[in-house]
């Protein structure tokens, strides 16, 4: 029996050794849980190109926008778990979603295969120039001194805006006022007017103000200093442990085979670590990274469960 078992094992392999070295055999569908001309949009559009030259075969981009991504995020979940048909999602989409909403249609974390960790939007914390602080341990002296005083922005309950700022209030030890809109681009330009004080939000979305002096810069979300923005501390300097890091993911279907993962992780890194596609992110405020499908299985992970017990602690809803 133990014979008959080899035999059939060694079997599998040489029929799947084939399979992989032939794979793709077809186009691959890059589904996208969101509208075109989005962060998320743009990596997908620059990967697919890539991985295209890479591979042999067409990547085609398909936008599947609704339920703030799980839509979209759903089509790749019962999808089969060949490899031709992949998402790229987000932390909101497989950190969040699940917390925020009172139903679901998938887990995103079990009903996916983490393929590989894209890339990181840099995440600012910016003030109006009309606060007397010039960086986070000022700043939080002043709220301290006044408070009341000061009122965030954000593009929704539950939006990354919104909790970066609820986890630097319980880590900073302040209170501040929540002013949400309808979306990120509003946020902005009340926060540009003075109407709100304070904004986290992706530096694709600040630094043109920043650089306009509308906006003062004080510090980033991330663990360590962005290599787009080396001079800009982060908050976590001055409030130890703090973190806010926006992440962009490649998944499959739950149950692709461990060398298929292997390959697509390999392919993508390949793609995105290419110099004209590492230039051409920084542009716009997006840093791409390298690391193992299965290190980034870990993050996923450790993301879900630190924003969802924060989120149901504080019973926040997304809209």
């Amino acid at each position: 029996m133990k014979l008959k078992t080899l035999v059939a094992a060694a079997a599998a392999l040489l029929i799947a050794a084939p399979a992989l070295a032939a794979y793709p055999e077809k186009p691959i569908r890059l589904i996208v849980p969101w509208a075109p001309g989005g962060s998320t949009d743009i990596l997908a559009r620059v990967a697919a190109d890539k991985l295209r030259q890479s591979m042999g075969q067409p990547v085609v981009v398909e936008n599947r926008p609704g339920a703030s991504g799980n839509v979209g995020s759903d089509m790749v979940a019962k999808a089969t778990p060949d490899g031709y048909t992949l998402l790229f999602g987000s932390m909101s989409t497989h950190a969040m979603n699940a917390a925020l909403m009172n139903t679901m249609p998938f887990d995103g974390v079990k009903d996916f295969s983490p393929l590989a960790m894209v890339a990181f939007v840099t995440n600012t914390m910016v003030i109006h120039p009309s606060v007397p602080a010039k960086d986070v341990k000022e700043f939080i002296a002043y709220m301290k001194a006044n408070p009341g005083k000061i009122a965030y922005a954000s593009a929704g309950p539950g939006s990354t805006n919104h909790l970066s700022a609820v986890l630097f209030e319980r880590m900073a030890g302040v209170e501040m006022l929540h002013v949400p809109y309808r979306g990120g681009a509003p946020a902005v330009v009340d926060t540009v007017a003075g109407q709100t004080q304070l904004l986290f939000s992706a530096g694709t979305q600040t630094l043109p103000h920043v650089n306009a002096d509308r906006l003062r810069l004080i510090g980033v979300t991330e663990a360590k200093r962005s290599s787009l923005l080396p001079q800009v501390p982060t908050v976590a300097e001055t409030i130890p442990g703090y973190e806010m890091a926006v992440w962009y993911g490649a998944f499959g279907p739950a149950g692709m085979p461990a060398d298929l993962v292997s390959k697509l992780n390999a392919e993508i890194n390949k793609a995105m670590m290419l110099p004209d596609v590492k230039q051409r992110m920084a542009e716009i405020g997006v840093e791409v990274t390298n690391i193992s499908a299965s290190e980034f299985a870990k993050v996923l992970q450790a993301d879900a469960d630190k924003w969802g017990k924060l989120i149901r602690e504080l019973g926040i809803k997304g809209e």
